[in-house]
């Protein structure tokens, strides 16, 4: 069943700004927004200036990794990390990134046939093109989509604010044929299979991870010395879309037994998170140990309102600290560049809704309220403000 409550309780209102304690949401946006970032580490298309003591390496273990344990299905476990160039000689905080559901292939030709398709009303052409954008292991010659790699920039700011960060991809669960709860688990447990990867790599430079980096430019093998350099105590997570309710379950009270032994998810932020509403089994997600906070554009073409009434319903109680924020004039897609027009990806579109009377404004699907649309580049750093004031208050301390 949906998890429910009276409409009247206040946690179920929407707010549109969010207190974060010593550093606040409500002060970063309007100036992330105006185009002068609150923090040290500006945002843009290329790396920041005050950024570049960044390091950033990548790891792939392979397509078939392993695979899911109801269907057999391969995933793969690869991802992208920033860090400080100067990890120096205490423990960083690292910091979980997990996209959603998208195309998994970087097919034009199939990108080309599905728009032709759906023009013509073709289904069985449509059906057709669209497996071969959603299938894993892609067609030899076909790239896959990095979806990991939409979320450089935050990644970018992180590290610049000393945290480790690793985006993992998940084009395989995307291709599965898991759903509803299932896919949050199965997004749960990739997170927790590459948390085990970094807390050996931590305690003995050994493991998987031993000898997988390589430069995110050249594809070069990178030697970077990550032992003793990771507080796997004091973990956060950021889940976009289907990955918001992966983390959710992930950070749950009933999941926290399925973390790695010595890891301590301290934070989880839910972006534009599409849970199953209809779960017969609410309670599994509920969360009251750990700090939850969700965040959702008020044009958001793929989830509704009801994701800030779920996640509200799913911290009620919680004593950690539960925080709500709805974005005016930010979409779904436009929080991963490999998602967003601008970033020339296949698959890649503005999901919000429009009228032809309304140059410039937007609204959720079917709505009548109209926004003053955010661009891709407005939406990145308004949702950036909010991560940087959630993670710095709940895994730092607000330094």
């Amino acid at each position: 069943m949906r998890i429910s409550r009276p409409a009247s309780n206040p946690r179920r209102r929407l707010v549109r700004t969010c207190a974060l304690a010593t550093t606040t949401a409500a002060l970063l946006l309007p100036q992330a927004l105006a185009g002068t970032p609150a923090s040290a580490a500006p945002l843009g298309t290329s790396l920041p200036e005050a950024a570049r003591g960044v390091g950033t390496v990548t790891y792939d273990l392979g397509d078939r990794a392993y695979r899911l344990p109801d269907t057999g299905e391969p995933v793969e476990m690869a991802a992208v990390v920033h860090y400080p160039k100067d990890l120096g000689v205490s423990p960083r905080p690292l910091v979980i990134l997990l996209h959603g559901w998208h195309e998994t292939c970087a097919d034009r030709t199939a990108e080309a046939a599905r728009e032709a398709a759906e023009q013509a009303g073709d289904w069985d052409a449509y059906a057709a093109a669209n497996q071969k954008l959603f299938s894993w292991p892609c067609a030899p010659g076909t790239n896959p989509l990095p979806n990991e790699r939409g979320y450089d920039y935050l990644g970018t700011r992180l590290a610049a604010r000393g945290y480790i960060v690793v985006s993992v991809r998940a084009n395989g669960i995307n291709a599965s044929s898991v759903w509803g709860d299932r896919n949050a688990s199965a997004r749960a447990d990739l997170i927790n299979k590459h948390l085990a990867l970094w807390q050996k790599l931590d305690a003995s430079g050994r493991g998987g991870l031993d000898g997988a980096f390589r430069d995110a430019v050249t594809g070069k093998p990178r030697n970077v010395d990550f032992r003793h350099r990771v507080d796997l105590g004091n973990v956060g997570t950021l889940g976009h879309s289907r990955g918001g309710a992966g983390v959710t379950w992930h950070a749950s009270d009933r999941h926290r037994g399925q973390w790695p032994a010595g890891v301590t998810v301290r934070a989880a932020l839910a972006l534009a998170p599409a849970y199953n509403v209809m779960t017969e089994d609410a309670a599994a997600y509920g969360i009251t140990r750990t700090p939850l906070a969700v965040v959702r554009g008020t044009c958001d073409g793929q989830v509704g309102r009801e994701a800030l009434s779920f996640a509200a319903d799913a911290a009620a109680g919680s004593k950690a600290g539960f925080h709500s924020f709805e974005m005016p004039g930010a979409n779904h897609n436009f929080f991963n560049t490999q998602w967003s027009p601008a970033g020339g990806q296949v698959a890649a579109r503005d999901d919000a809704a429009h009228d032809a009377s309304r140059p410039g404004a937007c609204t959720e699907p079917g709505g009548s309220v109209h926004e003053t649309q955010l661009t891709e580049e407005a939406q990145r750093r308004g949702g950036a403000a909010f991560v940087d004031a959630f993670f710095r208050r709940y895994l730092t301390g607000g330094r």
